[in-house]
């Protein structure tokens, strides 16, 4: 069998250049990658179909082909499309025709053709809506985040949607889902409340019935459990001489052993960096019992100098740095870079042994995979109530981490303060939160979840069963004409 993935957003290789470097590098692009590796290493012949992006700022994107060298049942192809330059995910919708007419012109060069398609986020959906179109071949749908939802954050009135449509290309973007949702064999969710909730959003009601289980599959992303695991790594012992460093930096010599409140993730508003500092900053308790270590990436030392973070960045940190003064937490925060996934596997086993606690209090998280790759390492984690953590986090009777309210400083504080002042609750979450990524949480058993669904589509294909239902609109064909944002009103 042969699976194509389709994600236009042209930034896999084997090296894993710029991830969280840019918003369209983030969790998708890890999700893509383990998960193809997984279903290689089930024997399946997987192709990563991406852009080809030939720009001196964007180094090691450019070959037409590439592979990963641990697993040679799959291959990234990069398509030409859309010019030589990067462009941010916004940008492509005019040049989605032309990804389409590349990989029809790949499969017949190669002499293949894939048994399926699994698209990720509007742009690879609205690629596969138009592929199906063309050959028939059926696809999958894996959202990964839903523009309706991030409308609703901008709160749209008439006077304002103009200009977020501008910047966001909301139009677009949701008439892109409409068809996607419309055309899909099945939609791959993480958790059930991404289903029952994301999707029933009234953009969405029309075009697909979150009841209809058969076009519903849950399969929550995976722990890659070769770096993000509680044994030794091989970047262990630099890593944990660099954590040694910044806190003897940012620290207060008697504060030194104390464990960490561990925050990762880039800096975005909706992390709530900010908030986690408030709570921090708010409870003398919690503060007596644990220092607060934010991760970055990409800035050293940001108490030193963060003037090379971009604007948006530069905004929190100036943000955080102001929490800091109001409370006076001066030697009680730490800030750090780390560059790749092995340093950050490292750094939670370092902060681990040091009976750290990693909190995650973004105002919504669809999944979370931060927080089961903490909880692999040893970690207990306390972690927003809002989306998908809330499936990772319980089940029926039992808890594997705590979860807290992130617009409640003093629920967050009291959530932290549990784990690092008591050893019991630290054993107990970090128990029990091993157990629960082995055992549910691995990239095999994800991708188990896709083969057997797309394996029971093909058999309905087998049996004569269509997918199309709507027609793919015609400016995605062409690329061209103004699409109204009125409608959304």
């Amino acid at each position: 069998m042969r699976i194509a993935f389709f994600n236009p957003q042209g930034n896999f290789d084997p090296q894993d250049r710029y991830w969280t470097e840019h918003a369209d590098f983030g969790g998708q692009l890890v999700y893509v990658k383990e998960l193809a590796l997984a279903l290689g290493r089930l024997g399946i012949q997987v192709d990563i179909l991406t852009r080809q992006i030939q720009d001196p700022a964007w180094p090691g994107l450019a070959s037409p082909r590439d592979s990963y060298e641990e697993q040679p049942h799959v291959r990234i192809v990069r398509i030409p499309f859309g010019g030589r330059q990067f462009l941010a995910k916004e940008q492509l919708w005019p040049y989605l025709h032309g990804y389409v007419a590349g990989i029809m012109d790949f499969y017949a060069d190669d002499d293949s053709t894939p048994d399926f398609v699994t698209a990720h986020y509007a742009d690879g959906g609205i690629a596969a809506a138009m592929y199906q179109e063309t050959t028939g071949i059926p696809y999958s749908f894996t959202a990964h985040s839903l523009g309706a939802h991030k409308l609703d954050k901008f709160h749209p009135t008439p006077e304002n949607i103009i200009e977020l449509n501008d910047r966001y290309e909301f139009a677009r973007r949701l008439r892109a889902e409409q068809t996607t949702m419309a055309n899909a064999a099945v939609h791959f969710v993480s958790t059930k409340q991404e289903q029952l909730e994301q999707y029933s959003h009234p953009y969405y009601q029309d075009v697909v019935d979150v009841q209809e289980q058969r076009r519903f599959a849950v399969a929550p992303p995976g722990v890659n459990t070769s770096v993000f695991q509680q044994g030794s790594g091989p970047a262990d012992d630099t890593v944990g001489r660099r954590i040694a460093h910044a806190l003897q930096r940012d620290v207060e010599a008697d504060r030194q052993q104390l464990p960490c409140i561990l925050a990762a993730g880039r800096l975005d508003v909706k992390k709530n960096h900010i908030g986690l500092v408030e709570a921090f900053g708010a409870s003398d308790e919690l503060q007596s019992r644990a220092n607060l270590v934010i991760l970055l990436r990409g800035i050293e030392n940001p108490f030193a100098d963060y003037s090379m973070a971009k604007s948006s960045e530069r905004d929190i940190l100036r943000a955080i740095m102001a929490k800091i003064d109001e409370h006076q937490l001066q030697g009680k925060v730490c800030m750090l870079s780390l560059n790749s996934q092995q340093e950050l596997a490292s750094c939670y086993r370092v902060f681990a042994q040091k009976k750290s606690v990693f909190a995650l209090t973004s105002l919504y998280e669809t999944f979370g995979l931060a927080v089961i790759e903490a909880m692999a390492c040893g970690l207990p984690v306390v972690v927003t109530k809002y989306g998908g953590p809330a499936e990772v986090l319980h089940e029926n009777s039992q808890r594997f981490g705590i979860l807290v309210d992130p617009t409640d400083p003093e629920d967050i504080a009291q959530g932290l303060y549990d784990v690092v002042a008591s050893t019991e609750q630290f054993a107990r979450f970090q128990k029990a939160g091993i157990e629960r990524v082995f055992s549910t949480y691995t990239w095999k058993q994800t991708a188990q979840r896709y083969l057997t669904t797309i394996e029971s589509v093909l058999a309905a294909k087998e049996r004569g069963e269509r997918f199309q239902r709507t027609a793919v609109p015609e400016f995605f064909w062409t690329g061209r004409g103004d699409v109204t944002i009125d409608w959304l009103f």
